[in-house]
């Protein structure tokens, strides 16, 4: 028998009935969210939604690295600033389709998280959260002074950029982008963390020094989460793009509002959960309804509610949650159960 093989009258499972339960419901939500263009005619709901919904991609990148892969990046705003970037010049230089950019977007940030892992690695715990958010700084201040990308002047997507959509065209195009990013990372992290690299990314989280006596290859495995979570940051830093269709190096490679936000989302949902996330971008979709003309406000206020959560409650409102109810809203963990009386086991 071997180490995979549940003892006799016993099976492995992942499904419960709240994770099934869980799935119907995200599947229902997201056909709903599929057709709210040809509904929301005044695009009350849809505008304020593009905004929750490239978070929720940021977010649930951002978890997947530090969550459970246990790199805690505070230079994220580097991928988003370089798919910023690649999308104005590959639409406005080299006249690339604006949408079909974002997907070329990501890759460009994905070959450049490349280099950047060569130096980052070298550094563990607070130093690599530090040496990231250096690396993006360099990257801002390269772009500020580049002549060719123009970084210090406010750079903004012409109509002819824009591929001559509509407005209506573009509005919900950039919405189903969104869609799909948010959609996209949740699935993203679910599938890998049911997968044998999600064994070894928490392996690796809790104890770095074990996992690779247990032959996990811990530059190797984290390189590919790196690189995954690179491309789909650069992909939705190419989609805030064409929501705002105008940026500066300033606001494009912002830590406060690319990755000092998305933490704040994370840590208030529950860091190294899939649900977390999305628990914490509806915390900040109510603060931000509430205070959408005081920006320093919204920051001060979500930035104190991340604060207090991660002294009382560390493992976020999914952790609250779970002293109240122990729920799986997405089938990830493996459970021992029994199939000759129902009972279970871990």
């Amino acid at each position: 028998m071997s180490d995979d093989t549940p003892p006799n009258g016993y099976r492995i499972s992942r499904t419960t009935p709240e994770s099934t339960a869980g799935l119907i419901g995200f599947g229902l939500l997201v056909l709903v969210l599929i057709t709210l263009p040809l509904w929301d005619s005044d695009g009350s709901l849809q505008t304020p939604l593009v905004v929750i919904l490239y978070y929720l991609a940021l977010a649930q990148m951002w978890n997947l690295l530090a969550g459970f892969a246990g790199l805690i990046s505070v230079g994220q705003q580097m991928f988003v600033g370089i798919g910023i970037y690649s999308l104005l010049q590959l639409a406005e230089v080299v006249g690339v389709d604006p949408f079909l950019s974002v997907l070329f977007a990501g890759v460009v940030a994905a070959a450049v998280s490349v280099p950047v892992a060569l130096f980052a690695f070298r550094l563990e715990g607070g130093y690599f959260a530090i040496g990231s958010w250096v690396v993006a700084e360099v990257f801002r201040l390269l772009t500020t002074e580049s002549s060719d990308l123009r970084g210090g002047d406010v750079r903004s997507l012409t109509r002819e950029s824009l591929g001559g959509y509509s407005l209506e065209t573009r509005t919900n195009l950039n919405y189903w982008l969104s869609l799909g990013l948010a959609v996209g990372s949740t699935l993203i992290v679910v599938f890998v963390l049911r997968s044998r690299m999600g064994l070894a990314l928490r392996a690796l989280r809790d104890n770095p020094a074990g996992a690779r006596a247990l032959g996990v290859e811990v530059t190797k495995t984290r390189l590919k989460i790196w690189i995954l979570t690179a491309f789909w940051t650069g992909a939705t830093g190419a989609v805030i793009l064409l929501n705002t269709t105008s940026t500066t190096a300033n606001s494009g490679f912002s830590v406060l509002r690319w990755t000092a936000l998305v933490i704040f989302i994370v840590v208030i949902g529950g860091v190294g959960s899939t649900t977390g996330p999305i628990l914490g971008v509806l915390v900040f979709w109510l603060i931000d309804k509430q205070l959408a003309d005081a920006e320093n406000w919204r920051f001060i206020i979500l930035g104190a509610v991340a604060a207090v959560m991660a002294i009382t409650a560390p493992k976020g409102l999914y952790g609250l949650l779970q002293r109240w109810r122990p729920l799986q809203f997405f089938p990830v963990r493996r459970r021992l159960v029994a199939t000759t009386d129902g009972r279970s086991t871990g």
